[in-house]
């Protein structure tokens, strides 16, 4: 297992809970921090492949960490970790492209799991967090699947893998155009509302019925 990781918590017994935790499972964790310009300078300087982030941190939370590595092009993927449950703050992990997000709770449990999912490109989100966000049973199929077209489905299916319009305009041949158009008879289809990051959420929680 030679993924390299950053871990950064402001809690000393959390930070070195986890690191000794991954440490002993052969995790190559290649730096720590305990405050987020700490962390984002060491992503920046060691560019590891995962970041294991607290969403409350100094100087810089865990969202505005991820939303830097966003918006300067960094591969880096980042994994929260969160007491948070709250819907706006989920909204905002899924906009700035975080791969996994887990209740501290269940960190220590969810963590490989969660590790592995990432590495292999599958965004791993809590199960308590995806019951807690979705009213509807998460074993049932959504009727309103049966009303999208194949290649509207194709498109949700990579939106559910994390990827951007940009990436789907290439991966498909399409111009990015017409990415947003299917986008925009998609959200209709399935009534949800106008925010930038509800489709985002629909295909991240019913991603199990896209393959």
């Amino acid at each position: 297992m030679n993924t390299s990781i950053v871990i950064a918590d402001d809690h000393p017994l959390m930070l070195r809970g986890l690191t000794d935790f991954l440490t002993s499972k052969s995790y190559n964790i290649i730096g720590s921090a305990t405050d987020g310009n700490a962390a984002y300078n060491l992503i920046v300087k060691l560019k590891p492949d995962l970041a294991i982030l607290d969403i409350r941190m100094p100087y810089k939370t865990g969202l505005e960490i991820a939303e830097a590595c966003k918006k300067n092009n960094l591969n880096t993927k980042v994994i929260l970790i969160t007491f948070d449950k709250e819907e706006d703050v989920y909204d905002q992990a899924l906009e700035f492209g975080v791969f996994g997000y887990i209740l501290k709770e269940f960190a220590v449990e969810e963590i490989e799991t969660c590790i592995s999912q990432v590495v292999s490109g599958k965004p791993y989100f809590s199960e308590e967090i995806a019951s807690y966000l979705k009213a509807s049973t998460l074993d049932k199929k959504p009727e309103s699947l049966e009303s999208l077209t194949k290649s509207e489905l194709k498109i949700v299916k990579l939106i559910s893998e994390n990827k951007t319009s940009q990436d789907i305009a290439n991966e498909l041949s399409i111009s990015i155009r017409t990415v947003d158009k299917h986008r925009s008879n998609i959200v209709q289809k399935l009534e949800l509302d106008n925010k930038p990051t509800s489709l985002s959420i629909w295909s991240t929680l019913n991603k199990d019925f896209l393959s």
